[in-house]
């Protein structure tokens, strides 16, 4: 295995993360069709939940085991590191059995607080099923991701990024295969369908911890491991894990409980404005299952560029080179300006397009949602890149004031924001969605300031770039939506896949040729080289 430089290993990992992720949509397509909307729904309620005790469990310890794996072996603590590896499997094997014992235990509760009095559609029988399903899943990745930081922490982010590969692959082999036998051979209900589909999150992360249990193998690591380290060594160790450990753990309850809240609030919120049950499972299967698909294909960038950020920031602050650090910071931004926030214009633009290839016209709430939602994804994929950078830095103070606040605001102004837009007869849970943005864009303008004061980063490098971007946005934005028209009424899904991918190809060409002093400046000249080194 070949080690990676931080924008090597970025691009490595965001194309592994997009490629996950773009799998994810596509089998989205024929499990959809056999599990519709109020299969979604539960789909996503059972993931929700398992993704808040998956948090619990093992969240941030990917990212602060390679920031602490980096340090060790930037200042040549060896023995600490293999320390360090051995201990967390072991704590972090304990925490995932608590966890999965209180998931599976009091799922009934769990499914309770999720859909509350609501009659018609999925029932509290339905959910806790599907909750007590997915709950085996958090018995194993949590070890699977100690692994991978592990790996990430020596500069291996190939590895990894096709651990997530194989994850994906397997686990959606059996989501799609299983669904078909539980209902067309079998021919039992849509909630063991969903059972089975919840429970390929374990299955794929067997296979993926065993791919990467041989890669460990391989690591090349010639040191000698003499030091004896002593009791006092072993527990400031541990401490030192679970100090960088609790800012990652926060950032991802933070970011889930953004969607969790959404989820519990819009159900109710929605009940009481009059929304009948299939509705509101409708709506929930978009927020929930079926848009989040679409929504990752802009956070995406921000979990791989995570991943080769953190290690590198931690490395440079252990050098003292601020320089790097803001330089890391800066290209951050310019990642979300010049990447995550066109894409999402473009796909907000193309919106019901996107979601009748994808999905079909099964759901007429979903075109409306995607249309505002992937523009407040590409605000989250610059908040985890943000909080995470921050992370690497230690400072882990101004992450909690900038996730609470951000967090607060979201939670205070989903309810009276719903009603307001239905006030306003607009649609109500566009408010739930504007209540996230404005609670993301909180969240980034604290840590805006405090970088600046701290650091003194020049935001005029992005300042000065602004009016020729502003330019191309626009010129973009008029193209697709002469583009929309012209294709407005095409209903086929092979024929729209065709016709978008020719549009995308044209406008990327565009942007790419206005903007190529620019991507070379983020990633270096040699893209295509870089890609094969690292493929290697």
């Amino acid at each position: 295995m070949k080690k990676s430089g931080f924008i090597d290993g970025a691009i490595i990992a965001i194309i592994a993360i997009f490629f996950t992720k773009f799998l994810g949509i596509i089998y989205a397509i024929p499990f959809n069709s056999m599990v519709g909307s109020s299969g979604g729904a539960l789909y996503g309620y059972a993931y929700n939940i398992y993704n808040l005790f998956l948090i619990i469990s093992s969240a941030g310890i990917p990212l602060a085991m390679s920031k602490l794996v980096s340090e060790f072996n930037e200042q040549g603590k060896y023995q600490e590191k293999k320390f360090l590896f051995k201990s967390t499997n072991f704590i972090i094997l304990i925490f995932s059995i608590i966890s999965f014992l209180i998931c599976f235990f009091f799922a009934k509760d769990l499914a309770t607080l999720i859909i509350g009095n609501k009659i018609e559609g999925n029932t509290i029988s339905d959910v806790t099923y599907v909750i007590k399903a997915i709950s085996f899943a958090i018995l194993v990745v949590p070890l699977l991701s100690v692994s991978r930081g592990y790996l990430q922490g020596h500069g291996y982010i190939s590895a990894p990024s096709i651990s997530q590969i194989i994850e994906q692959i397997i686990r959606i082999i059996v989501v799609l295969l299983g669904s078909y036998l539980v209902l067309y051979v079998f021919k039992l209900d849509i909630k063991s369908a969903i059972g089975v589909a919840c429970y390929a999150a374990a299955v794929g992360a067997i296979i993926a911890y065993i791919y990467l249990t041989f890669k460990l193998f391989k690591i090349k690591d010639n040191k000698k491991y003499d030091k004896v380290l002593n009791k006092n060594d072993k527990i400031v160790i541990i401490k030192k894990m679970i100090i960088y450990a609790i800012p990652f753990v926060f950032i991802n309850i933070a970011n889930n409980l953004y969607n969790t809240t959404d989820m519990i609030l819009l159900n109710r919120t929605l009940f009481n404005i009059g929304f009948n049950g299939h509705d509101i499972d409708a709506i929930s299967s978009v927020f929930t299952t079926w848009g989040v698909k679409i929504n990752t294909i802009i956070t995406s960038i921000a979990t791989g560029l995570a991943i080769s950020l953190v290690p590198n920031i931690a490395k440079e602050k252990a050098k003292n080179n601020i320089e790097g650090i803001k330089n890391s910071f800066i290209k951050v931004i310019q990642i979300f300006l010049y990447i995550a926030l066109p894409l999402a214009i473009f796909i907000s633009i193309f919106a019901s397009k996107v979601w009748l290839i994808f999905f079909g016209s099964n759901n007429t709430y979903g075109p409306s949602i995607i249309r505002y939602s992937i523009l407040v994804a590409s605000f989250d994929a610059l908040y985890i890149m943000i909080s995470n950078g921050l992370q690497g830095l230690g400072k882990t103070k101004l992450i909690y004031t900038s996730v609470i606040l951000g967090l607060g605001i979201n939670l205070a102004l989903d309810v009276p924001l719903m009603y307001l837009f239905n006030y306003l007869n607009l649609y109500p849970y566009y408010g739930a969605i504007t209540a996230t943005l404005i609670g993301y864009i909180i969240s980034l303008l604290i840590p805006f300031i405090a970088l600046k004061k701290e650091l003194n980063l020049d935001y005029h490098i992005i300042y000065n770039k602004l009016p020729k971007l502003i330019i191309i946005y626009l010129v973009m934005i008029f193209l697709s939506l002469i583009s929309c028209v012209i294709i407005n009424n095409v209903q086929s899904r092979l024929l729209l896949i065709l016709l978008i991918g020719i549009i995308g190809l044209i406008l990327l060409i565009i942007y790419y040729l206005y903007n190529k002093k620019e991507f070379n400046n983020i990633f270096g000249k040699d893209i295509g080289k870089k890609l094969k080194r690292e493929a290697k």
